[in-house]
């Protein structure tokens, strides 16, 4: 028998459309391996939110292999050093996997491959970080000519079928068992909310794609409105690969009606790739220099509030609760929370960057640094400072009123016209930590301040 192949799953956490997969079953007999490694990431490890859902989903795939013949082999520790010591042990020379593009990843490839042949696929967006060029041949920085072009490529190869056996290996390398790892909260067990909205894994993501595929063609009308289920909650789905964007343009691209709207929010996940594939450090560093020179404020009270959702502001603690009881927050009221972090209480944009990391069950390194500094004013790609977001009128701009009384029962009460800036407020429900016209000066005067320094 041929020597055996190691598919190297990271967050490509499926059997269809998993190039790396069929490329291994092409090679030899498969031996499938995820690696927890939160050493070469070092403080970029994964946070509480999507430990719980790795757990799952790790689940999710080892059962989905054994119905093939095979299972997935769980080691921990740094990638490189845990692929080589399966090599000892099974006599594997090759490694398939899929791009990764966080910079840790990307590190990690270079390490496997000084040991393996490394045979990288592509799979994990509707095209390859860095492959979409202007005309003079550089990366682009700015979204809209970049979907533009991207778009001129679509829509992306047809999905590749899952495989139907795979030949298992003469000698399987020693793993650890998924409950060695305590991914899940137990004291206290906080994920409650979790396992009530979400349903990790392959099966859970092909769902979900289906409650959305009759919904597709009104997400332009219904995707900012929070109080009902417009937007697809595919994302973390997207992020642990449990489905390939591939296979979602494939059967919702001809919905027709508004759902390029939606096509252009996959596409805004590959900008986000390729904005780090060109800036690795775009986490932790702003793309613009200038506001390395904004005084934030430093004011561990106000960061509590807000990460409590006790801002006084309904809308924008409607979304951080949502957050806290079930790993994701709406689209429309992310970028209203995060606004009011950065511009109402003139935090910097790293620290909501952080919170998101640990508490969102999609946390993208990407998406997660570009939306954050595209709502500081920050980015290469970026909403103007000085545009301010007035959570008052988004909120029944965009009819939040129910959403408000899900997440802010204290409130539920109030009539449509009372709930979204309430003036008489139950003793159990806080006052506003600043005033909107208060805010936005001293926004707006720090911002002068950083331009004239």
């Amino acid at each position: 028998m041929s020597a055996p192949v190691i598919v190297w799953f990271r967050r490509d956490l499926r059997l269809a459309d998993q190039a790396a997969l069929l490329g291994a079953a092409a090679d030899g007999p498969v031996i499938p391996v995820y690696v927890l490694d939160d050493d070469t990431p070092k403080h970029r490890r994964m946070g509480a939110a999507s430990r719980w859902w790795l757990h799952h989903s790790l689940a999710s795939l080892d059962a989905a292999l054994r119905k093939l013949g095979s299972r997935l082999i769980l080691r921990r520790g740094k990638c490189h050093e845990e692929l080589a010591a399966i090599r000892r042990e099974t006599g594997a020379r090759t490694v398939h996997a899929l791009h990764h593009y966080e910079p840790w990843w990307r590190n990690a490839e270079k390490a496997v491959a000084k040991t393996f042949r490394l045979v990288l696929h592509d799979g994990n967006y509707l095209a390859p970080a860095g492959s979409v060029r202007t005309g003079s041949g550089s990366p682009y920085k700015i979204y809209t000519p970049f979907w533009h072009a991207l778009r001129e490529r679509m829509p992306p190869p047809a999905p590749l079928a899952a495989p139907a056996q795979l030949h298992a290996p003469q000698v399987w390398p020693t793993g650890e068992t998924l409950n060695d790892w305590s991914l899940l909260p137990t004291v206290p067990d906080w994920a409650g909310g979790f396992r009530e909205e979400w349903t990790p894994g392959e099966a859970g993501a092909h769902s979900r794609l289906e409650d959305f595929v009759d919904r597709a063609a009104r997400y332009g009308e219904c995707r900012n409105l929070p109080s009902i289920q417009g937007t697809s909650r595919l994302s973390a789905h997207l992020h642990f690969g449990e489905i390939s964007p591939a296979t979602i343009w494939h059967r919702i691209g001809e919905a027709g009606g508004s759902v390029d709207v939606f096509l252009g929010e996959l596409g805004w996940r590959d900008y986000a790739q390729n904005v780090i594939a060109q800036f690795p450090d775009y986490g932790t560093r702003n793309a613009r220099d200038a506001y390395d020179r904004l005084q934030w404020r430093d004011d561990a009270a106000d960061i509590k509030a807000w990460q409590q959702g006790r801002t006084g502001y309904p809308i924008v603690d409607a979304g951080m609760r949502e957050l806290w009881h079930t790993g994701w927050m709406h689209n429309r009221v992310r970028m209203i929370a995060a606004s009011f972090l950065v511009k109402h209480l003139l935090i910097d944009w790293r620290e909501g960057e952080r919170w998101f990391w640990d508490t969102l069950v999609d946390a993208d390194y990407g998406s997660n640094a570009v939306n954050w500094q595209w709502t500081a004013g920050t980015g290469v790609d970026s909403n103007m400072f000085v545009r301010i977001m007035a959570p008052l009128t988004q909120s029944p701009k965009f009819e939040a009123a129910d959403y408000i009384r899900r997440w802010v029962p204290e409130l539920a009460h109030l009539a449509d016209d009372k709930i979204h800036d309430p003036a008489v407020r139950p003793r159990s429900y806080p006052a506003r930590i600043i005033d909107h016209a208060e805010a936005r000066a001293r926004a707006l005067a720090a911002h002068d301040q950083m331009k004239h320094a």
